[in-house]
């Protein structure tokens, strides 16, 4: 702005004007040409006395500088006889600056109502007074500026000053509605918070602090917020040390619970993270604005329901995240021998699945495609701990109860698929929920190709009062003879290969897990069956070719054990479908029952528009961590928000070759190289990072195979998922660059500190537990805790006791961070810690129980 801001021929009130922050305004508001009202009663900072020698002296050296002033020396509590000084002077009124105020600094306890009316009388009725009186004269001549004084303590609060508070938020208040409806008349309301020296500050701030915070340097923002060439209005300033800034309202993205279902306090208990938490915000500009979730709760109609397991509402209208997978005929061949393929390794039809140089050609069996789904599904449940949004429960809950496969196009022997998944439905069983997912699959040309339905029944989670969904079998077996019958037996260690697909829960292979679910040995995978039956039929009715399998569908019944047969009945309904049911012949135990293939009578082609894009050119430049780091240190300096909403610092320790990073997400966001103590540290081969960072290895499963091992808060590096959005090939430019430049990663400095350990308080609590269930239990106990490092022994037993320290031959051994310990102390599910590779236990498994002794120790 090239011209100086001048105030020729207006007319301003400034009240409070004899000191401090008003005695600033009133000359600076002078020296450019405005007609200044020098308003002051005179009386202390308390508000006590009278007297006009301030208001004079004010006005007095207004006048020496050729300035125009006049005084007034009336009480804010008689705002019209101010403004009635400027009147009768100069016959108009243009700027009104309401700066007068008291203090009566005391603790809530101890303040009197004398203390609390003269407050609010003084800085918020005065302020009503003063602009009412002015408001008739604005309003006439379509013009006019206000600025109210508020405060730091009225937006924050302060200790002693509840009455203070109270006025000058109300005053932000009071500057909002009158913005609002002067807007149209040009009347302009702004608000300040100044953090000046004046008589109201002396002696709450050190004289270093005093002597710089001087009211000059406030008084700039309020000449240009009453200058007619300034829109401004509506708005609240901080200001003060020479810092100007805007304030305005954040909120954060909430919860919305929808109506029509009853609202309890463990509800909002339940989501006080989503309500109370910045992640996600939002800055309403008016009331309107502020309403618009309430609004649009309103119109989307009457909630489904939904329970502390189950938001229904959320559930059914978002998606789990996008899931990208790879693979090759390795794969498919590995997949093939987990469900009984080549079983017999001179037979033709099992080699196609299996033998890659088949001479009639290696085909996929159209069941692989819902193995990287369970594992995506697996791996967000284990990241996340919740199924998904709205699907708030762990893994141990779910039982796997219907399983539907459709193919549009037969799987390519190698490639990439994209997984979109989906609530399609939820249904209210009772004493649990059935949460229906649908899986949509895209190869390289972002043409669907299988699609994957899942129906999983969730304990306990029903009785929300929800549709109760279909009943009744759709696909029932003919009063007849099958037309084929195959049986085979499954291999005693079907279930340890099948899992090598990507299915790790231990159910399938350690025995004193299962039997901690009740079951007499590891089961096999429902999905393993499935594949069998599947296998089965192709080879009895489409000549032994996956490629005519159009869809599949069952449902499981009972549970199959590894050495058990398999007997699969089918039944040929038209020449496209088969209805089919499975048995285990030694229990004579239905365990896939409603069930039913539909076949192709032609393979289907795909359009010469659905044929793959051309692949990208290959490049010569060699993927490395140094590359992949830098390419992650350009993403967080793209996405800011990450720092803001993660607040965790992570080293990855690798080998083969040997190197250490920082991911610093916390107080200095980028990557660094260089050892240093972190929140969360991840270990592992460098072949294996890359691996992982490139979607082609499982996170979950490089952990539980011990190839990725984490220490200190291990929940924090679930955080790690925005690694997944990370697109090398669109930073590859970006990275040549830097590594070009020799600008690649700056060595690592900092330092973290490591979390107070609460080891010694949960088994210094315990102590006193183990002996009130010594008769429960029988048998001695090591935990070992890491990070911080410490390690106990409890022995129950007519010796009952807990000390620090390790003994020989355990009866079991724990393994758990300390973090995790102060979840289980304060109620996270044994089983869940457990399904999520957050607590190893060596030793008698079945003594795994007594970790529900720890439920509330803190």
């Amino acid at each position: 702005m090239g011209q100086k801001l001048r105030f020729d021929d207006q007319v301003v009130v400034v009240t409070g004007a004899g000191n401090g922050l008003g005695r600033s305004h009133a000359l600076h508001f002078a020296q450019r040409g405005a007609k200044v009202v020098v308003n002051d009663l005179g009386g202390s900072s308390s508000g006590q006395g009278q007297s006009q020698s301030s208001a004079d002296a004010v006005v007095a050296e207004i006048r020496e500088k050729g300035g125009i002033a006049i005084a007034n020396y009336d009480s804010v509590e008689f705002g019209d006889r101010i403004v009635q000084t400027a009147i009768d002077a100069w016959g108009r009124i243009d700027v009104v600056v309401n700066n007068a105020g008291i203090l009566r600094d005391k603790s809530f306890h101890k303040i009197t109502d004398e203390d609390w009316k003269i407050v609010s009388l003084v800085h918020q009725y005065g302020a009503y007074k003063v602009t009412h009186a002015a408001w008739p004269y604005f309003r006439q001549q379509k013009y006019g500026r206000v600025i109210m004084t508020t405060s730091a303590a009225g937006v924050y609060g302060n200790f002693g000053q509840a009455n203070y508070s109270a006025a000058k938020l109300g005053l932000v208040g009071l500057s909002n509605t009158l913005a609002i409806e002067g807007r149209k008349r040009n009347i302009h309301v702004n608000a300040i918070a100044p953090l000046a020296a004046s008589r109201l500050t002396k002696g709450i701030f050190p004289e270093s602090f005093f002597t710089a915070l001087t009211p000059e340097l406030v008084s700039p923002l309020v000449l240009w917020l009453s200058h007619s060439s300034c829109t401004e209005t509506g708005g609240t300033f901080e200001v003060g040390g020479g810092f100007y800034a805007k304030l305005r309202w954040e909120r954060s993205s909430g919860k919305v619970f929808r109506l029509g279902r009853s609202i309890s306090a463990e509800m909002v208990a339940n989501h006080w993270e989503e309500i109370s938490g910045f992640s996600q915000t939002s800055h309403p500009e008016n009331i309107t604005t502020s309403m618009e979730p309430v609004i649009e709760n309103i119109n989307a109609g009457p909630s489904k329901g939904g329970n502390r397991f189950i938001d229904v509402d959320v559930a059914l209208s978002q998606s789990l995240p996008v899931y990208t997978t790879s693979y090759d005929e390795k794969d498919v061949s590995l997949y093939a021998l987990g469900i009984g393929a080549g079983a017999n390794p001179i037979d033709n039809k099992g080699l196609q699945y299996v033998y890659e140089s088949h001479g009639q050609g290696f085909h996929v069996l159209p069941t692989y495609s819902v193995t990287p789904i369970i594992t995506a599904i697996v791996n967000n449940a284990v990241e996340t701990g919740k199924l998904g949004p709205g699907l708030n429960f762990g893994l141990e809950r779910l039982l796997h109860g219907e399983q539907k496969t459709e193919v549009f196009y037969p799987l390519a022997p190698k490639g990439t698929l994209k997984h979109k998944t989906r609530v399609v439905d939820i249904f209210d069983k009772g004493k649990g929920a059935l949460v229906v997912l649908e899986t949509k699959s895209y190869d390289q040309s972002n043409v669907e190709v299988v699609r994957n339905t899942l129906s999983a029944f969730i304990r306990g989670a029903g009785g929300f009062g929800g549709e109760r969904g279909p009943s009744g079998k759709r696909n029932i077996p003919p009063q007849r003879e099958p037309d084929q019958v195959v049986t085979q037996q499954i291999s005693e260690n079907q279930a340890l290969l099948y899992r090598l697909s990507g299915d790790w829960n231990p159910l399938h292979i350690d025995p004193a897990f299962a039997a901690a679910f009740g079951f007499e040995r590891p089961i096999l995978h429902g999905l393993c069956t499935y594949g069998y039956a599947a296998r089965h039929i192709i080879d009895s009715f489409s000549n032994a070719d996956p490629r005519y399998c159009k869809s599949i569908q069952a449902r499981f019944a009972d549970s199959v054990f590894p050495g058990e047969t398999l007997i699969t009945k089918m039944w040929k309904e038209s020449q496209t479908k088969i209805v089919f049911q499975c048995e285990v012949a030694e229990r004579a135990a239905v365990v896939i029952t409603d069930a039913a293939v539909e076949l192709y009578l032609e393979i289907p082609q795909k359009k010469q528009q659905d044929s793959p894009l051309p692949k990208e050119q290959s490049t010569s430049e060699e993927p490395t961590s140094e590359r992949a780091f830098i390419g992650i240190d350009i993403f967080i300096a793209q996405n800011p928000h990450l720092a803001k909403t993660i607040q965790k610092t992570f080293a990855f320790v690798l080998d083969q070759p040997k190197s250490n990073w920082i991911v610093d997400l916390k107080d200095n966001p980028g990557v660094y190289q260089g050892e240093g103590t972190a929140d969360c540290t991840l270990s592992l081969s460098e072949t294996d990072f890359m691996a992982m960072t490139a979607g082609k290895a499982n996170p979950m499963k490089l952990y539980t195979t011990g190839k990725l091992k984490i220490s200190g808060d291990v929940i924090s590096s679930q955080k790690l998922t925005f690694l997944q959005q990370i697109k090398p090939e669109e930073l590859k430019e970006q990275i040549a660059a830097r590594l070009a430049s020799r600008n690649k990663i700056p060595k690592s400095t900092q330092v973290q500190t490591k979390r107070e350990s609460c080891a010694t308080t949960v088994f210094t609590n315990l102590a006193a537990r183990v002996v009130d269930h010594k008769n429960h239990y029988a048998g001695v106990l090591v935990f070992r805790v890491t990070d911080p490092d410490s390690v106990w022994t409890v022995t129950f037993g007519e010796k009952g006791k807990v000390e620090q320290g390790e003994v020989e031959a355990p009866s079991v051994t724990f393994t758990i961070a300390d973090q995790h310990l102060e979840n289980l102390a304060r109620g996270s599910s044994p089983g869940d810690l457990f399904q999520r590779g957050l607590v190893s236990i060596q030793g008698d498994m079945g003594l795994a129980k007594v970790l529900t002794i720890f439920n509330g120790l803190i």
